[in-house]
């Protein structure tokens, strides 16, 4: 009977220590990924306006009252906007990950959780994640009655690397 015992504990002490190994491992495998939010992952942008994987989901669409359209935006690591700006402006407010913002002719931008940054109407501009992690964030695109978005070409490897 003893031998029972001592073999159970040794058995219940190794498979514990093998579970609790497995969750750190977990843990770790993990990290550095961001969740996707509180909002639905939405649509998959079109590849005519995204390199990668990015989703978009409408939250406030404009009317008369509200002339403001936002929305969530989900980048997938390595994923980014085409160049395109907003006659009206744009907000962005980063809520998970790590990203980019580059405003034509000017040094890229580094985004992480918390960062608000305002893209000037008529400004050619591109954002997206990080190489590494995936960026969440919200916009807001105010004065929608001078338009919402002007799609341009696509940011090239060798801008969004900065090489």
């Amino acid at each position: 009977m003893k031998n029972n015992i001592s073999i159970r504990t040794i058995l219940f002490s190794a498979v514990s220590i093998t579970l609790l190994h497995s969750c750190s491992n977990l843990k770790l495998k993990t990290e550095g990924r961001i969740s996707k939010g509180i909002f639905p992952e939405g649509k998959k942008g079109p590849s005519t306006n995204f390199t990668g994987n990015a989703f978009n989901t409408g939250l406030i669409e404009p009317d008369s009252i509200y002339n403001t359209l936002v929305g969530n935006v989900y980048f997938e690591p390595g994923a980014r906007s085409n160049w395109h700006l907003h006659p009206g402006g744009q907000i962005l407010i980063i809520l998970d990950g790590k990203g980019y913002h580059q405003i034509k002719d000017q040094p890229k931008q580094k985004l992480k959780k918390g960062d608000v940054v305002k893209c000037p109407p008529n400004v050619l501009h591109w954002h997206g994640a990080s190489p590494d992690v995936g960026m969440q964030q919200m916009y807001i695109v105010p004065n929608t009655g001078k338009g919402i978005v002007d799609w341009k070409q696509a940011v090239t490897d060798e801008e969004y690397t900065g090489l």
